[in-house]
């Protein structure tokens, strides 16, 4: 298991490497103490683990409550990454089951689909940090995401949940930075969205659907792949691979067809463009360009 180095020579070590990026995270932690109490919204990525750890650093422990959401949307590698964290950087962690499927919102999904996941999830943080008497909830959002397609900000807007590492002014690559210097398993672990994220939008969001990905990316990673996505295209699977993975799917074009035959597609297709972040918005910024 990895280990999280000592704050203070963290700190003493960022000062003198990236005085920036220093600012920027005393700032974050400035912030967290005027929080007294949080709730962080903990999906076990990169940006909720940091955001716990520096909770953790400025309020202690007694003061952070770490709280994932499971639901079918959620896939199990995610789930054990949460609870591996939490239990590294010494967080109470919570694990509450939400009812976004359940939604016709979030299940017919539309190009704000994320909006109707995050308002679900964000209704239920609020009711536990009610009961538990804390005083904020948190969302991982950091600056990158204010320019991207994130319907479920609003969510977070309408319901006061606050987003420290963007208020800070901290970049996903600040954060990895960060992480990587704390000893966090998360720094360079590949974005992990929702499994219904691979869904193009407008195919309605049902539990087998979400199975089908998710036990078809788990054979691309037991095949050695690390950073992938598999788009569920009704009967097809549209497969994305890091730009250097792609030069070794042709040694295992076997074993990818069969694997993902069995989760229950009955074509495999090979994205030659690779995996990018952001593809499921792409027909939405072309249409946007269309109407300029």
């Amino acid at each position: 298991m990895a280990t999280v180095f000592p704050a203070d020579r963290v700190l003493r070590e960022l000062r003198a490497a990236d005085p920036g990026l220093a600012s920027r995270f005393g700032r974050l932690l400035e912030l967290l103490r005027g929080c007294e109490s949080v709730c962080v919204g903990f999906s076990g990525g990169v940006d909720s683990v940091m955001l716990a750890q520096a909770a953790v650093l400025a309020l202690g422990t007694g003061r952070v409550l770490a709280v994932s959401g499971l639901s079918a949307s959620v896939p199990a590698i995610q789930r054990e990454s949460a609870r591996r964290c939490a239990e590294l950087i010494g967080v109470t962690h919570l694990e509450v089951e939400t009812d976004e499927l359940d939604d016709a919102g979030y299940a017919a999904n539309p190009s704000d689909r994320c909006y109707y996941c995050k308002r679900e999830l964000w209704s239920k943080l609020e009711a536990v940090a009610a009961a538990r008497g804390f005083a904020w909830v948190l969302d991982g959002s950091n600056v990158d995401d204010a320019g991207e397609h994130r319907p479920g900000m609003r969510a977070g807007r309408e319901r006061a949940v606050r987003a420290p590492l963007l208020e800070a002014g901290l970049s996903k690559a600040d954060v990895r930075e960060l992480s990587h210097r704390f000893g966090l398993p998360t720094w360079d672990q590949p974005a992990a969205p929702c499994l219904a994220s691979r869904l193009p939008y407008g195919l309605p969001v049902t539990p087998e659907r979400l199975r089908q990905v998710e036990q078809a990316e788990a054979v691309l990673r037991d095949l050695g792949f690390r950073e992938l996505r598999v788009r569920h295209h009704g009967d097809a699977a549209r497969v994305e691979l890091g730009s250097r993975d792609l030069a070794a799917v042709a040694d295992q074009v076997g074993a990818i067809v069969a694997g993902l035959r069995q989760a229950g597609f009955e074509r495999v297709l090979l994205d030659v463009e690779g995996y990018r972040r952001g593809a499921l918005n792409e027909p939405l910024t072309q249409l946007r360009a269309g109407h300029r």
